[in-house]
């Protein structure tokens, strides 16, 4: 590239505030010898100012703070892995003290604008850190901006709203339940008959930053998940393990209907649910991925991570 970036730039004044601090200590040396009736007093006070520079190295932004977690929590994370209970809190605490300027964010930035509604809006996805254990990125959602519904197989998923209002409608798979092949593709489909499978729905809301990191599991708490951004937002995701089509871990894109759709097909005395209950319920069948989805890749422009 033309020109530093910012994270260029702060790796780059981090990585050398200890030599600046040396070169003054060193100076302050040499003033001292050739003047020594100023000595204790000029060094005393570059000595501090040199101590206090020297403490700046040692701050730790939140993101390396995550990142260290991470590489703790996930060390030993396969498919299906869940951490334990005080891994989770661990992390959950970490996301939820994250704020869009800890990573480098502004709503003001282009990607947040409003597109045109022709078409889809773009989505544009920040890497941060990804490993064979667990990746970490920010999905950047302009007003109207959709993730279609989509799952994660054997994964442990920690979501983090930064700033915005977002829609989620998630599932989980009904264990148990049958299966209908009999059900028809949508024209737009290029798959021949495929099977749906029951699911039961469980998130149906706005989130509005700040507020919890959202968490799902390999089997609960809603591994299959949509996301509709109601304005402008942004959501730092930590998946662990991450996607990895060589280990079985690929996205699978599906469609949702409702129950009532295809609940005659499968036969009453299989799948018995109360009338009041069929919303919360529904017919996921796989697809492809939607033609109409753009995801593009910029530059992570927050503070850099030191991996060791």
């Amino acid at each position: 590239m033309g020109r530093a970036t910012v994270a260029d730039i702060k790796g780059r004044d981090f990585s050398e505030l200890d030599k600046e601090a040396k070169e003054n200590t060193e100076n302050t040396n040499k003033g001292s010898n050739t003047n020594k009736n100023r000595n204790t007093t000029t060094s005393d006070s570059r000595g501090r100012k040199n101590r206090r520079r020297q403490k700046k190295t040692m701050v730790v932004h939140p993101v390396q703070r995550l990142f260290d977690a991470c590489k703790d929590v996930f060390a030993h994370a396969g498919t299906g892995f869940v951490p334990p209970p005080d891994k989770i809190e661990q992390l959950s605490a970490l996301l939820d003290d994250i704020k869009p300027v800890d990573v480098g964010l502004s709503p003001r930035m282009s990607f947040f604008s409003p597109q045109a509604a022709r078409r889809a809006p773009t989505i544009t996805y920040l890497h941060i850190h990804e490993c064979e254990k667990f990746s970490m990125g920010i999905f950047c959602l302009p007003p109207s901006g959709v993730l279609p519904l989509h799952n994660h197989p054997g994964m442990t998923v920690f979501s983090k709203l930064l700033f915005g209002t977002m829609h989620i409608k998630s599932y989980d798979w009904v264990v148990g339940a049958p299966s209908n092949a009999s059900a028809v593709a949508e024209p737009s489909q290029t798959a021949q008959c495929l099977e749906v499978r029951l699911a039961k729905v469980k998130v149906d809301s706005n989130l509005t930053a700040p507020c919890k990191t959202s968490i799902l599991y390999p089997a609960d708490g809603g591994n299959m998940h949509c996301f509709t951004a109601v304005t402008a937002c942004a959501v730092l995701d930590v998946l662990g393990p991450p996607y990895s089509d060589a280990e079985g871990r690929h996205c699978t894109y599906y469609l949702a209907y409702p129950f009532t759709k295809f609940s005659d097909d499968t036969g009453d005395e299989q799948v018995s649910i109360p009338d009041e209950e069929k919303n919360n319920y529904a017919w996921l069948q796989e697809r492809d991925k939607p033609e109409d989805l753009v995801v593009k890749g910029a530059l992570y422009t927050g503070p850099v991570i030191r991996e060791n």
